[in-house]
């Protein structure tokens, strides 16, 4: 597939801001124009000396003109600067929210392949590189191209062969800068790999860094930390070394243009083809032409910065997107309907080998209670995430209240669905507003009133700031338990008609577990209730158990019948049971039952 131009990528993001842009653009260039001048007042002045004419106002003048030249230049660089970070900072905002937005819209699986480190690299880092190309490059390229130009063009009316002695020594840089950049994109695109790399491999040790500890592994021993940080430097100070010769050699040769200009305009005032003031002002200008061009080659780098950095975003804004309508759908009630549904979890060349649901057919009543349950890697997770449309089926249909889900607004769909599962996200906010985002309208009392409701305002009033607590990053501030309460509090609140729930009582303390089972039985109470557990006492009373395994079900039916029908459930309930009651011999070697 051909890759797109990143510079129409670019203007696509501008043109949010295309007339301030194009202000900012225009401001540069009166600014650069006020800092020509200064050299055009200098010149007047020594040409007065020269003529021998020096008068007193007209020394002043010229003066003024300097002074004034050098004011504009700093007002107009200063308007220019603001108009354009201005609207850098609204395009990265935008970019941003774009990328959060198509994160929400897209399928689970194609963004949970996307490493952390990755998508922290585009998102942050990547979207924040494009800052300063967007407010510097745009605007002063553009107006440190055209400054040259014009130059060029007056010191082509006063003799055109001073003119291309003032430009001599760019081609000979630009021959040098071709060497240089000779392998220039391979080595750069080598080096956003490894930097891509390495932030991956810091995120990763930065979230593992509990386990890294547990077993004293330090960041010498911990070896693909050490191994990507050191790959990164070697790598980036070889490709700096192998370009710093050849760089300075032409920051040196550019600037240089004393090397045409001189022994050129005194062959030209030998012959009397050039006068004295000529002679002057082209030497003025032709230093005055080198600072523009200076900075347009510094840009060199920025641009390939922005070039990547707009094809990682372009790439993340164009990732598959669940299809969806924005019309409401009237959906009369809350059954739930699978049928036929096959999946993979693979995203390219789907074989039926490698297929996470095979032929799955379930149907859920409004206002039912059912249980999933199976070995691990059965299925159970993923039919709850195919309910809340996480993904995509690949084949059949899923249906709530008779109408397939695809056809359901994703905004309507979360409404309907509330997903809690084992392992839930809090924010670095008060545990307050971490239950309010069940329900963003909900009152104090509505918030207070679903923390008891989850046996979470106990421990809350135990805590120094009670329900203004802050959680810390991820929740770290809290017990895997008293998260998973929160995470509770945090779905009835929502009170959405659709409740799913994936084991979400897994980290519960066992003394509360029964109030809590009674909560969510109680609250859920004409709600369609789909329960994913491992503990299958926990599911003892819903009305129907389905047993997956291997991504097909073998048996529906309550836990009576599947205790009476069922190989694979009786051997689970009885391995359940023994669970809870196993035998340690004590000093004397007598057996001894324990209960757990």
């Amino acid at each position: 597939m051909k890759e797109k131009n990143w510079i129409k990528i670019l203007f696509s993001f501008a043109s949010l801001c295309r007339k301030r842009i194009i202000l900012s653009v225009f401001c540069a260039v009166i600014s650069v124009g006020g800092g020509i001048l200064p050299y055009f007042g200098v010149y007047k002045i020594i040409a007065l000396f020269i003529e021998e004419t020096p008068r007193v106002d007209r020394l002043l003048f010229w003066a003024a003109l300097c002074i004034i030249g050098y004011f504009v230049q700093v007002l107009f660089h200063g308007i220019s600067t603001t108009l354009a970070h201005i609207s850098a900072y609204t395009i990265l905002e935008s970019m941003r929210l774009k990328i959060a937005n198509k994160l929400m819209s897209a399928p689970l699986g194609i963004v949970l392949n996307n490493t952390i480190g990755n998508l922290k690299n585009i998102i942050v880092d990547r979207v924040e590189s494009i800052e300063v190309p967007l407010a510097h490059v745009i605007p002063e390229v553009t107006s440190n191209l055209l400054l040259p130009i014009g130059v060029f063009i007056y010191l082509c009316l006063i003799d055109w062969r001073m003119a291309l002695a003032t430009i001599v020594t760019v081609p000979m840089a630009g021959v040098i800068f071709a060497i240089m950049m000779k392998n220039f994109n391979k080595q750069y695109d080598d080096y956003v790999k490894a930097n891509n790399h390495i932030n991956s491999v810091i995120v990763e040790y930065v979230e593992g860094i509990e386990v890294i500890k547990a077993f004293n592994q330090s960041t010498t021993s911990y070896e693909k930390f050490t191994n990507g940080v050191t790959y990164f430097k070697d790598y980036t100070l070889r490709w700096f070394n192998s370009t710093w010769a050849l760089m300075n050699l032409a920051f040196a040769v550019l600037p240089s243009t004393l090397i045409g200009t001189l022994p050129v305009g005194i062959a030209l005032y030998i012959g009397e083809s050039l006068t004295t003031s000529e002679f002057t002002i082209c030497l003025i200008l032709s230093a005055g032409i080198v600072t523009p061009l200076l900075k347009v080659t510094m840009f060199i780098n920025e641009a390939k910065s922005m070039q990547y950095a707009i094809n990682d975003i372009d790439k993340l804004l164009n990732m598959i997107e669940l299809e969806t309508t924005k019309k409401p759908i009237n959906i009369t009630n809350y059954d739930i309907r699978i049928q036929d549904v096959s999946f993979s979890y693979e995203l390219k060349d789907k074989n039926k080998k490698n297929m996470a649901l095979s032929g799955v057919n379930l149907y859920m009543k409004q206002g039912s209670f059912s249980a999933l349950v199976g070995p691990s890697g059965g299925g159970k997770s993923t039919v709850a995430r195919l309910i809340a449309r996480f993904w995509d089926v690949d084949e059949g249909s899923i249906q709530i209240g008779g109408v397939d889900i695809k056809r359901i607004p994703i905004g309507q769909l979360a409404d309907i669905v509330t997903f809690v599962t084992q392992d839930n996200f809090l924010f670095n906010c008060s545990i307050k507003e971490n239950i309010r985002l069940g329900n963003p309208e909900a009152s104090d009392d509505e918030v207070y009133r679903a923390a008891r409701a989850a046996c979470c305002d106990e421990f809350i009033q135990g805590l120094k700031d009670g329900y203004n607590t802050k959680v810390g990053e991820s929740g770290n501030q809290l017990s895997g338990g008293e998260k998973q309460r929160i995470a509770i509090a945090r779905a009835i609140l929502k009170n959405a008609p659709i409740v799913i729930l994936d084991e979400a009582t897994a980290f519960t303390d066992p003394e509360n577990e029964d109030k809590i089972q009674e909560s969510i039985r109680v609250l859920t109470k004409g709600k369609t209730l789909l329960v994913i557990a491992h503990r299958l006492s926990t599911v003892k009373n819903a009305d129907q158990i389905i047993v997956l395994e291997m991504g097909q079900v073998i048996q529906v039916g309550a836990q009576k019948q599947l205790l009476e029908s069922c190989p694979l459930f009786t051997q689970m309930w009885n391995a359940h049971i023994g669970a809870k009651t196993w035998s340690v011999s004590n000093r004397k070697g007598k057996e001894q039952k324990v209960n757990v």
